[in-house]
């Protein structure tokens, strides 16, 4: 129920529509980066409290206390940057459910082979290229 209402449409913002940067999956990871540069932590911190952009704190917990009623249902994110890699974020960001099929995470980065798809979302992932690695950069330096 619960992915079902995400991808439904509780996001506002998607992406703005453009053309998906090809990666490659290697195991269990995106091992390069989809812009090919960093991100930047603070505007990744800013997302992942968002509850109009990355809606992270609906089922995550992290370490942003100005933020309340933070979710239980996924991992902390606090020690998300020690316990993966960059790469093995950027595959859970894109697409969670090539690890996990039942996962109720949605896929950020992805915009086919979707079902129940906001309007609004047709054709465009949640978050771009920059804002994934915005969020990547942000999740490592929670170690």
């Amino acid at each position: 129920m619960l992915a079902a209402s995400l991808t439904a449409g509780l996001f506002c913002c998607p992406a703005v529509a453009q053309p998906l940067v090809p990666y490659e999956v290697a195991g269990d990871a995106i091992p390069q980066s989809l812009t090919g540069r960093p991100g930047d932590a603070a505007r990744g911190r800013a997302i992942v409290a968002s509850r109009q952009k990355g809606l992270c704190l609906l089922c995550h917990t992290g370490p942003i206390p100005e933020e309340r009623f933070q979710g239980d249902l996924a991992p902390p994110l606090d020690g998300a940057g020690a316990r993966w890699s960059e790469g093995q974020l950027r595959l859970r960001l894109v697409d969670s459910k090539r690890l996990n099929p039942a996962s109720i995470m949605p896929a950020y980065y992805k915009t086919d082979g979707l079902t129940r798809v906001a309007r609004a979302f047709e054709g465009r992932p949640v978050l771009s290229a920059d804002e994934i690695e915005d969020v990547i950069a942000y999740l490592m330096t929670l170690r």
